[in-house]
Formats: C-alpha cells, sequence, structure tokens
C-alpha cells in the first residue's frame, strides 16, 4: 500500500514523461508479465479519504482483457452506503481545501505531475489492459495528463471577480466552490479522463468524487495510489462500481454538482436522477456523428491520411465520439479519395493492445464489438460498397474483441452508418458536388460536437465553419485538441464547454455583494 500523505506537499517542478524510457521498460523480459500479477493481487477497495477500505456491498466483479477475452483482475462495487461514505469524507475535507491558495492547491497538482510521470508506463499499460487502447499511443495521453497538470494553476491563477463602479456603495463578485462534485467518466481514454476531467473542479476549490467505467477501472485505482501521495485526504475520492453506483452519486443530497462524460443514453439517465430531488449544475461531454467536408482543391493523399487521425483508429479504434466518420468528397476527387483512404487502412495491424508494435487494439468488449458488426451488417443490407475492412478481413486475430477498420462507400444519408454513431472503426463515405447540399446533409443528425474542413480556400474554410451545426470546427487538420479553446458540442452532443476557463468557472458559484457606502 502507498505512504499517505496528510498534508499540502512541496515538489520540484512538473516532470516530463520519457516515452523512449517508457517503451524500454514495456519490453524489459518480465516486466509486462509482472504488472499482470500485480492487478491480479490487488485487493478490490474504495478510496475514501484516503484510505483504501472494502465496499460495504461485499460486491467484486471481474475486469476482463478485451485483447483476449480472458478476466485480469477483480474491482469492488460501491453500493449507496459506499458512496455516502465518499460524499461525507469530501464534505469534511472541503472547508480547509476551498481555504488555500491557488498556489497551494497547485502545489499538489506538481505532486501529482511527478508521480504520473514517474509511473506512467504503468498507468499506460493499464489502459492498454482493460480498456484494449494502443499503449505507445496511451503514453501520449501520459503527457497529456502532465500538460494539464502544469496549466489549470496558471489558469485560476488568472480569475478575477468584477466590480461595478456606483456612487454611494460597492457592489462586487466573487467566485464560490459548490463544495462536493460528482465525475464520472467513460472508457475510451480512462486515466486521461479521470485526471483531467476532475482538475477543474479541484483547483476551483472543490473536493470530488470519481467513479470510472465499470469498464476501465484499473488505472483510476493506480491513480488512487497516487492521489494518496499528492492530496489531503477526502480530497480526491475514487468509487468503482457499476450503473447503480453512478445512479447513487448523482442522486446524493450533498451533491449539487455533476460532470459526465460517456453516451448520450447514460446522460438522459443522470439527468433524470439528477432532478429527481434536487436542482443539480450538469455538464455532458457526449457523443458525435462528425462530418469531414472534402474541397477538390487538397491534396488529396494528405486528406485520406489524416481521415485515419481524425477517426481515431490508432488511438481507440474508432471509440471516440470526435471521432470523423462521416466523409463527404467532392465529386472530383471522389474515386482518388476512396483509393488512398483504402490504401491507408489496410496498412494498419491489429493485435493485443499492449504490444507497442501494433496500430489497433481491440474494442472495449464482445457487447461492443458485436453493436459495430452489426452496423456492418445494416451498411451492407442497405447497399453500401464495402470497400476495406468489413467481417472476412484475414487481419482480425482469432481471440479477443476486434473490428477491422472498415471503409464504406457511396453511402446513402438515410442510411444508419450516416445518422447514427457507430462508436467504433467504421467510415462512412459519400459524393457531393453542391455545397449548400452537403452543408444540409452535415447538419442532419441530432449531434454536433465536431467538425473537419478540408480546403486550400480560406475563404470557403471560414464560411462553410460558419454555417455547421459544430461546437469544434478544425480546417485542414481534425482530433487535435489545443487546450484553452473551448470543448464541446451541440444538440445531443453534450452541455458545457471543457478545456477552457469557461470549464473551471462551471465549478464556481457567483456570488454578487452589495456595500452601501
Amino acid at each position: 500500500m502507498s505512504e499517505q500523505n496528510t498534508s499540502v506537499p512541496v515538489t520540484r517542478p512538473l516532470s516530463w514523461f520519457d516515452h523512449a524510457a517508457a517503451l524500454a521498460r514495456l519490453k524489459e523480459p518480465g516486466w509486462l508479465d509482472d504488472l499482470f500479477a500485480s492487478v491480479v493481487a490487488r485487493r478490490p477497495a474504495l478510496l475514501i479519504g484516503n484510505e483504501w477500505v472494502e465496499a460495504g456491498s461485499e460486491r467484486v466483479v471481474e475486469t476482463f482483457d478485451p485483447s483476449t477475452g480472458r478476466a485480469v483482475g477483480r474491482y469492488a462495487v460501491a453500493d449507496a452506503s459506499d458512496v455516502d461514505a465518499a460524499v461525507r469524507a469530501a464534505e469534511a475535507a472541503h472547508p480547509a481545501w476551498a481555504a488555500l491558495s491557488v498556489e497551494e492547491r497547485g502545489a499538489c497538482f506538481v505532486r501529482l505531475a511527478d508521480l504520473i510521470a514517474e509511473h506512467g508506463t504503468e498507468l499506460a499499460t493499464l489502459d492498454a489492459i482493460d480498456a484494449g487502447l494502443p499503449v505507445e499511443r496511451m503514453l501520449n495521453d501520459v503527457d497529456g495528463m502532465l500538460k494539464v497538470l502544469h496549466r489549470w494553476p496558471g489558469f485560476a491563477a488568472a480569475l478575477r471577480g468584477d466590480v461595478m463602479p456606483t456612487t454611494g456603495g460597492l457592489h462586487y463578485t466573487r467566485h464560490v466552490p459548490y463544495g462536493v462534485v460528482a465525475r464520472l467518466v467513460a472508457f475510451n481514454h480512462p486515466i486521461l479522463f479521470a485526471v483531467k476531467g476532475s482538475l477543474a473542479a479541484l483547483i476551483a476549490g472543490n473536493c470530488l468524487v470519481l467513479k470510472p467505467a465499470d469498464q476501465t477501472p484499473l488505472s483510476a485505482l493506480l491513480l488512487g495510489d497516487l492521489i494518496r501521495q499528492s492530496f489531503p485526504p477526502g480530497v480526491w475520492n475514487v468509487v468503482t462500481g457499476d450503473a447503480v453506483t453512478g445512479d447513487a452519486l448523482v442522486s446524493h443530497p450533498a451533491i449539487r454538482r455533476i460532470a459526465f462524460t460517456g453516451s448520450v443514453g447514460t446522460a438522459r439517465k443522470i439527468q433524470a436522477s439528477a432532478a429527481r430531488d434536487k436542482i443539480r449544475s450538469v455538464s455532458l461531454e457526449l457523443g458525435g456523428k462528425n462530418p469531414m467536408i472534402v474541397f477538390p482543391d487538397v491534396d488529396v493523399e494528405a486528406a485520406a491520411r489524416n481521415l485515419l487521425f481524425g477517426m481515431n483508429l490508432r488511438a481507440n479504434q474508432g471509440q471516440s465520439c470526435g471521432s470523423m466518420s462521416r466523409v463527404f468528397v467532392h465529386e472530383d476527387i471522389y474515386d482518388e479519395f476512396e483509393a488512398a483512404t483504402a490504401s491507408a487502412l489496410g496498412e494498419l495491424t491489429l493485435g493485443p493492445a499492449y504490444d507497442s508494435a501494433v496500430d489497433m487494439g481491440p474494442l472495449i468488449s464482445e457487447v461492443q464489438a458485436d453493436r459495430v458488426r452489426a452496423y456492418v451488417r445494416s451498411a451492407i443490407d442497405e447497399g453500401a460498397r464495402l470497400v476495406a475492412g468489413g467481417p472476412d478481413d484475414p487481419r482480425l486475430p482469432a481471440e479477443g474483441h476486434f473490428v477491422a477498420p472498415t471503409l464504406f462507400a457511396d453511402v446513402a444519408p438515410d442510411m444508419r452508418i450516416a445518422r447514427e454513431e457507430v462508436f467504433g472503426p467504421v467510415i462512412a463515405l459519400s459524393r457531393w458536388s453542391d455545397l449548400d447540399a452537403v452543408v444540409a446533409a452535415a447538419n442532419d443528425v441530432d449531434y454536433g460536437l465536431a467538425a473537419s474542413i478540408w480546403t486550400n480556400d480560406l475563404t470557403t474554410a471560414l464560411r462553410t465553419a460558419d454555417r455547421l451545426d459544430a461546437g469544434y470546427v478544425w480546417v485542414n487538420d481534425s482530433t487535435t485538441h489545443y487546450w484553452g479553446m473551448p470543448f464541446g458540442g451541440f444538440k445531443d452532443s453534450g452541455l458545457g464547454r471543457e478545456e477552457c476557463m469557461e470549464e473551471m468557472e462551471s465549478f464556481l458559484q457567483h456570488k454578487s455583494v452589495h456595500v452601501k457606502l
């Protein structure tokens, strides 16, 4: 068990993560076997008040390696009494945490960054083991955590209230934290979302109860070990569990602020539970059916290769809210783009996610893999033309929850793969010639998260960007997030914005004070 910290640490400046050293460690004889053994040996427990405690429910379930389909470890399932204990621990810690300066809270961030850099190889590999995410790309998630741990304290130090000038009085505003925040995260970037998604609330002076996705508890449990060494007791708690755990958390009477990353269906349930007996503030980062519009003046090869990046195929097999799964290509370059995309997809390798040589790992579960396969069958049945991948792709491993990277051409706007979020490695290619028509088609879905425009004409790019119903638009790029720019979507893609000052402010309440002089 990790050494417990009971005070605010003061540490050296932020450490950066050495990818080469991490990959070398991953390839050391026996290192991966030892990590698997540590997962098996870990006692199922919840982090409550910086103590690892057994779940009052006494329920323990298995977690699985989607690369093989086999169980690799166990985790505790928190019930309502466990959630209440975690919330009460956070409530008890809140007055002292809120009273700290931004610099003092930031010192905890720096200490955690040091620990994440030290344990980055394990964190990345744990996400490969129980999420099926290619380990080399998960090293990038370690970089992402370190960057935001470094940046949030600076953002928080820049926060100011307002003063309204008037005669005979003083009128000013200040920011007040909610108290205890519930944070529920998705399976497709487990450790990145667990850390990145919690920091704005914490630096704003809130305490927090984190619930990782039920498919991917492993890296959050190691994070709990690191929290114990870097944050005061009760500030940041971790409860693993299932949908019942999540419902107990979002409906807890002491929780007034909830943040969730995941599916639209789960978000609706959270909204309903949150409104059951209280008025709660809820932010949601949800799904997408994102369009990529390719104009005829582009470098076709470059755009086609960026599509693989935009689909997040090498990061999470297309299991991403930001994947560019609908691709509208101008008729003048359609055939060339189709051929270039098929060629690029054909170069991808599939295999166990903890093999640093593979490009794509498995999907998160057999249920998800079957769901994606059903979309592939429906596209074939509805008349889309299968260009690459599909159910008979020879690259598919014999075991594990794998789906080949699949390209369909001549996709009509009423087909399911053109309208519904597949959340897998399936690309729908459509031809266009009229700009008004393609913009209308791009907007004609229930989602509005992101979009990508490919053209060398800046005027065309900016005018098209203005017409798209999307919260985050790239021109001649995709997928990359620029920290400080608000990330979030329109319509069913969510509520609120992340990775920006607005995110931090959303975890604060505004108080107006009026002084008569």
